[in-house]
């Protein structure tokens, strides 16, 4: 088999909210491999930590445990200037289209900004590579004399999307890059994700609470549970064959992820714990309605049950 694009071991981010305050696993032994041109659907609650699972593995938060593997090059411990190759290869799409643009620059200037870091072009070839990325998401080449408040939110992410491809990246990562935009909008914007991928074969992991969108666009899901990967598998079978209690009680709470299903709705009781404090043995049985006694007492191990569905559930063994 081909080596994976990227090999995520054991991951961990650590928080504290002052000198002395609790340790917060924010992402707590993270296990993901993702492999070129896929696209990898990265769901869960608010605070389940996707969003800083997905800004560890570029290296915009450091770990504080684990590895990771881009490329077959280990790229955990890398200084800044190792990294900053690397940076090219990797990029981010963030969820506020218009908090990720500086609005004091013109968006020639955003775009341009990419290409003079690395010192890949200047003068009119510049002009030309700004004009094609505006053209590539969508947009005129005049956009790049106008400033970004003068845009819709759809054509913000435009620009930020065309940032974000600037140095062609071959793997991109999404926070929720639609939540913000109106439903037809994301629409817009999905669909050029899923263009741009099949014309600049481009691999992609989409953090979203849209379970549709992850649905629509995406090879395989994972789902997050207070810091920790508690399901895995293809679209197909987290979607229509989900064995976690959580993962089940999400599709029954998102409207219409799976038509046709007649499952009767289990919505989860209670509130998500805290990551400070964190429940014992498996994290989410406070919340589990099959909970068990060995449940509270040993943290299940994420398991392949078969076809790469991978499942930490003590209701599930291997």
């Amino acid at each position: 088999m081909a080596e994976p694009l990227l090999a995520v071991e054991g991951l961990e981010t650590h928080f504290r909210s002052s000198a002395r305050g609790p340790l917060i696993r924010a992402v707590d032994g993270v296990d993901l491999t993702l492999a070129a041109g896929e696209v990898l659907g990265l769901v869960g609650e608010s605070g389940c930590g996707k969003t800083t699972t997905g800004k560890t593995v570029c290296r915009l938060i450091e770990p504080a445990a684990g590895r990771i593997r881009f490329e077959g090059q280990d790229i955990t411990h890398l200084g800044r200037r190792e990294m900053l190759p690397l940076r090219r290869r990797i990029q981010f799409v963030f969820q506020d289209p218009f908090a990720s643009l500086n609005p004091r620059l013109r968006v020639g200037a955003i775009l341009a900004a990419p290409f003079e870091i690395h010192k890949i072009a200047k003068g009119t070839e510049l002009e030309d590579r700004v004009a094609a990325l505006l053209r590539l998401v969508g947009l005129s080449p005049d956009a790049a004399r106008r400033y970004p408040h003068e845009f819709s939110g759809g054509q913000r992410q435009r620009i930020g999307i065309a940032r974000a491809l600037a140095l062609e990246p071959r793997l991109l990562i999404g926070d929720e890059p639609v939540a913000a935009l109106d439903v037809s909008v994301q629409a817009q914007i999905i669909n050029l994700l899923d263009r741009l991928r099949r014309e600049q074969g481009l691999t992609y992991i989409l953090i979203s609470h849209n379970l549709a969108v992850v649905n629509h666009i995406c090879d395989r899901v994972a789902v997050m549970y207070l810091g920790r990967i508690v399901e895995e598998g293809t679209r197909e079978s987290i979607f229509f064959d989900a064995k976690h209690p959580y993962t089940q009680a999400l599709l029954d709470a998102a409207p219409e992820p799976r038509p046709g299903a007649r499952r009767r709705p289990e919505p989860i009781g209670g509130d998500p714990p805290s990551p400070a404090k964190p429940p014992s043995g498996c994290h989410f049985h406070p919340r589990c309605r099959h909970a068990m006694p060995r449940c509270r007492q040993e943290a299940p191990v994420l398991r392949d049950r078969g076809g790469g569905h991978r499942v930490a559930c003590h209701l599930h063994p291997a």
